[in-house]
């Protein structure tokens, strides 16, 4: 695999969405598990669609410390991860750092299925809405660079996250 370039990961969080957040939202003090979905287009072929599955932890946010950006750990996720973590320190969200999130995937499956990618998107919201599960993601993003739009959901989820993780630490006395 060949490394990323700052604009590989620019083009990557621009053309990634989120099409179905999870109803829920990462937990102030315990482990969230998310169920992701993530669909990309093979660059080589038409009428295909890259469907990659598995599940998520985002482990209780920390406060804080002075160190800052050594907190952001992506495990399981390779070197893209590296490549993409010294991109966000130049160009990212500092509220994202006011804890120390570790991310990992889990179960994790891959397979091509021969159909339009709006079909799959279709089925696959279908599928969501009557689980009635609310940890489930549905995110289309970028095949070459699939672990960035995977991690661009977990920043959406940690910026929806935020407020209320911040009130459960005040009303706790932590912050």
């Amino acid at each position: 695999m060949a490394s990323l370039s700052f604009d590989d990961i620019a083009y990557a969080m621009e053309n990634t969405v989120v099409v179905h957040e999870p109803d829920r939202l990462i937990d102030t003090f315990g482990t969230t598990n998310f169920e992701f979905h993530l669909l990309t287009e093979p660059m080589d072929s038409v009428g295909r669609v890259r469907v990659r599955e598995g599940r998520m932890e985002a482990e209780r946010p920390r406060i804080l410390r002075p160190e800052g950006y050594s907190d952001l750990l992506f495990e399981g996720f390779g070197e893209q991860a590296a490549v993409f973590a010294d991109w966000f320190k130049q160009n990212g969200n500092l509220n994202f750092f006011k804890y120390g999130f570790n991310f990992a995937k889990r179960s994790f499956t891959e397979e091509i299925v021969n159909e339009s990618p709006e079909a799959v998107r279709d089925r696959i919201m279908e599928d969501i809405r009557s689980s009635g599960s609310p940890s489930r993601a549905l995110i289309c993003g970028v095949d070459d660079s699939w672990e960035v739009s995977l991690i661009k959901f977990t920043m959406e989820m940690v910026g929806r996250s935020l407020q209320l993780n911040a009130f459960d630490f005040k009303r706790r006395g932590l912050l």
